[in-house]
């Protein structure tokens, strides 16, 4: 793996604008061979609201990733058993950072005590979920902007602390 654990930090307000341009260059490049390009626009259109992410940023247990002092990836628990966000750069896919941010993820649910580990996973994401051990539980369409998108509600059992 190219990334060691040590590059993993609580993120910041000042990577607010590196984790927005994450967010929506990934989403555009990686999720346009299960999504059509109006709901790509709607998704990739969340990256705009600044109050939004600061909000999520100051409120949950929130990670990113280095590598050369370039934040290549992120994560976020909210309320100690959901896996809120999960985003590596696009250019840095299948190079381990996922994993490494989801297992950073999977550690603190586990100490803050929590059983049942949730996700709302794209398309995209399922099969990495999977790997991951998460089980579907149901398909469901939300909607952002009045656009149709179908996710998958996933959870996964963790042990005990």
């Amino acid at each position: 793996m190219e990334v060691l654990k040590n590059h993993i930090r609580v993120a910041r307000i000042e990577d607010l604008k590196s984790i927005q341009e994450i967010f929506e260059a990934t989403i555009r490049s990686v999720c346009k061979k299960d999504y059509n390009a109006e709901q790509i626009d709607a998704w990739a259109a969340g990256a705009r609201f600044r109050d939004r992410w600061l909000s999520k940023l100051t409120n949950q247990y929130f990670i990113v990733v280095e590598k050369e002092d370039k934040i290549v990836g992120f994560a976020s628990l909210d309320s100690g058993n959901y896996l809120d966000f999960m985003y590596a750069h696009k250019d840095y896919q299948g190079k381990g950072i996922a994993s490494l941010l989801y297992d950073a993820i999977e550690r603190e649910a586990i100490h803050q005590g929590t059983d049942v580990l949730q996700s709302d996973v794209s398309k995209t994401a399922q099969g990495f979920f999977e790997k991951m051990g998460f089980e579907t539980v149901k398909e469901q369409t939300v909607f952002i902007a009045g656009i149709a998108i179908t996710n998958y509600r996933m959870q996964k059992k963790l042990p005990k602390k």
